[in-house]
């Protein structure tokens, strides 16, 4: 080997052992990091892509997301660091025991597939393993008519056309719920001025849990499904309070699929007291279920008979109807309020067996 080529073999080596240097010592993202990007107003979606790329080390405690947001920290870009996985800057990849969180896997019927995820999950056991199902978030409308039946609710025009619309707990939130600024001041003042003269006064209004959209896109061809749920890792919440349910869904009017309804204050869910008790009489079509509690926050659960062809969904419902709630972290799909808003929604196809 010539002198030349020697050197350039020499060259391309440490040019390796630099690049997977590099690569060990790169250091995970952690919180402040985020916060930082956010100050040089680096694009969401770019954050975003950081976060996901990874490696990460995140903190989101309840106290860590509150400091997160208060630093303009977008729901986004929260999302994606609840999510991320605690990726080893190492390199080295770990044995896989199960599969992908987001695929469908060949894990064992009879365990839940790991996550490290701290939103709640829920697989369906099929085919000899496990398939995630994507959680959606109830919208919430509001209509005069009493909450006497679903399907009552499912023909009132105010209800569809809020659900049509579009108007999420979100946008809701975002309208009511403005945490610095003139306008967020003024609001509060004059809402606690408000109060203070009508806070006897409130009038009871009807509020309605729905799914946009006529029908699911999950399709099962089995009348006994089964499921796979871990909520074990959810934020700001304590997990034995809450156990799984499947309930069956009213379509209205070719819009959206009502999932309940209950009474409350007319202006509830701009309260950030945890003083509802809105699961006392609470309107819903619960299936009979045969739950099994692996473990805080981890259940297995299938109807306890055959499924008739319709529209159904996984909830998570309190095990105490006493439970107060915050009208508040409902209308923003926060704490407990994430809770009860999640929704996992399947469809028993008409030739399912």
């Amino acid at each position: 080997m010539t002198n030349s080529k020697l050197i350039h073999l020499v060259v391309l080596v440490a040019i390796a052992t630099c690049s997977v240097a590099a690569q060990q010592s790169k250091k995970p993202l952690v919180n402040d990091d985020v916060i930082a990007m956010v100050h040089k107003k680096v694009p969401e979606s770019v954050i975003v892509s950081a976060i996901q790329a990874g490696p990460g080390k995140f903190n989101t405690s309840p106290s860590e997301i509150i400091r997160l947001t208060s630093a303009g920290v977008t729901e986004n870009e929260l999302n994606a660091m609840i999510a991320a996985p605690d990726k080893s800057p190492s390199g080295a990849a770990a044995p896989k025991t199960g599969a992908s969180e987001s695929t469908a896997s060949s894990a064992s019927a009879d365990t839940i597939p790991a996550s490290k995820s701290r939103m709640p999950k829920l697989y369906v056991m099929q085919h000899g393993g496990a398939q995630e199902l994507l959680l959606e978030k109830t919208q919430l409308a509001e209509t005069k008519t009493k909450p006497s039946s679903i399907k009552s609710l499912a023909g009132d025009s105010a209800v569809t056309q809020a659900m049509q619309a579009g108007v999420s707990t979100a946008t809701y939130s975002a309208a009511t719920h403005m945490n610095s600024g003139v306008g967020g001041s003024a609001m509060q003042e004059a809402g606690s001025v408000f109060s203070g003269v009508m806070g006897r006064r409130k009038p009871m209004v009807t509020y309605v849990w729905g799914v946009p959209s006529p029908a699911s896109t999950n399709v099962l061809q089995t009348v006994s499904p089964s499921f796979s749920l871990d909520f074990s890792r959810a934020v700001g919440v304590n997990a034995d309070d809450y156990e799984p349910a499947i309930v069956k869904l009213t379509p209205a009017q070719n819009t959206c699929r009502i999932v309940g309804a209950t009474e409350g204050k007319e202006d509830i869910r701009s309260s950030p007291a945890a003083d509802w008790q809105m699961y006392s009489h609470f309107l819903e079509e619960r299936v009979s279920t045969r739950p099994e509690k692996l473990g805080t926050g981890k259940y297995k659960v299938s109807p306890a008979s055959e499924l008739q062809p319709g529209e159904y969904a996984v909830v998570l419902r309190p095990t105490s109807k006493e439970k107060k709630f915050s009208g508040g972290d409902v209308a923003r799909a926060q704490g407990d309020g994430l809770m009860f808003d999640a929704v996992w929604t399947f469809q028993i196809a008409d030739s399912a067996e």
